[in-house]
């Protein structure tokens, strides 16, 4: 079985809005950048206006030279002016597909929050981060320990997850499995990665077969104890760090094509 299953297509998609805030920030300057140029030539056309006025009664030749000058500064200007345009009307863009990506993520929280009433905290919580919704769901309450097979509370959880995910189709769903750093060797599982992939493959399965939830959304990866969310050193937060995580992100197909043209 292999380690890790998360193809790079797909995982370079997921960390594109990760990077997006970043994006922004550059173009915003690029923008800020473009405008001090126009200022700039503005300044210089204006002398240069001023300059041939006064030459060119007295000197042909001068005059002529700055004739020439202006009209060279005025065509930069022209194609600095169109630039910025273009660069102006690119960050609106990219501004409005953001918010409606922001306004998608932070509508399926709430569904999700308003869903999964009926489970305690320590079993299942649901948070905002970086942009994406994160359903955290613990060992407590899908699987027994060394286990991949689903508890039948969590499969109650998934159910519920299955019909939300139903009725919002344009989310594409990372499927993340963790554990804690306390080794484990079995008949089936060779370590923690292992079954931390088994896991997330149980869940995708179900998913996808139960609840026909199109394969093409979802990923399945496992982190084993690589990522942990508290210390290992208390049994209390080894618990915290078994868990399983599917992590929902609106599709960013329309930002990656904005990015592409610009």
């Amino acid at each position: 079985m292999k380690k890790l299953i998360v193809p790079k297509i797909i995982q370079a998609v997921i960390n594109e809005r990760d990077s997006l805030c970043s994006t922004l920030a550059i173009r915003e300057n690029q923008i800020s950048g473009l405008q001090i140029d126009t200022l700039n030539l503005n300044n210089n056309v204006r002398k240069l206006v001023k300059q041939y006025n006064d030459l060119s009664n007295d000197n042909l030749s001068q005059s002529e030279h700055f004739s020439l000058a202006l009209k060279q500064k005025s065509k930069e200007l022209s194609e600095k002016e169109k630039l910025l345009f273009e660069r102006e009307n690119a960050l609106k863009d990219l501004r409005k597909v953001v918010a409606r990506q922001d306004s998608i993520t932070k509508r399926l929280n709430d569904i999700l929050r308003n869903a999964m009433l009926g489970f305690k905290t320590d079993e299942l919580s649901v948070e905002i981060k970086n942009g994406k919704v994160y359903v955290s769901m613990s060992d407590k309450l899908l699987f027994k320990s060394g286990s991949a097979a689903i508890e039948t509370k969590g499969l109650e959880a998934i159910k519920v997850l299955a019909e939300v995910l139903d009725k919002n189709r344009d989310i594409d769903i990372l499927v993340e499995g963790h554990t804690d750093n306390i080794p484990i060797k079995t008949a089936i599982y060779r370590d923690n990665w292992d079954l931390s992939v088994a896991r997330a493959i149980s869940i995708v399965q179900i998913l996808t077969v139960d609840y026909k939830i199109l394969p093409s959304r979802l990923t399945a990866s496992g982190r084993g104890e690589f990522a942990p969310k508290a210390t290992n050193s208390t049994a209390e937060g080894r618990a915290s760090n078994r868990r399983t995580e599917i992590i929902l992100s609106p599709k960013l197909d329309e930002i990656m094509e904005l990015l592409k043209t610009n």
